[in-house]
């Protein structure tokens, strides 16, 4: 049986959407009752990319793909 909670560490899940809007939005409901990491901003390597972790405990990278 498994007691208390999980503890998701050494790894972090990828989330790749199409625009900065649902980007956010993502963004921001993982971070409901989380934890900011790194706030969305734009890098060179996409037009917005941030990092959470969520109430679970669970990593999150939440990155804008390049337009091409």
């Amino acid at each position: 049986m498994c007691s208390g909670r999980a503890e998701f560490k050494g790894i972090l899940l990828s989330l790749s959407v199409a625009s900065v809007a649902e980007a956010e939005r993502l963004y921001g409901a993982l971070a409901e009752g989380g934890q900011a990491h790194m706030p969305m901003v734009p890098t060179f390597f996409s037009p917005a990319f941030g990092m959470v972790t969520d109430r679970f405990g669970v990593g999150w990278m939440v990155v804008t793909e390049p337009a091409t």
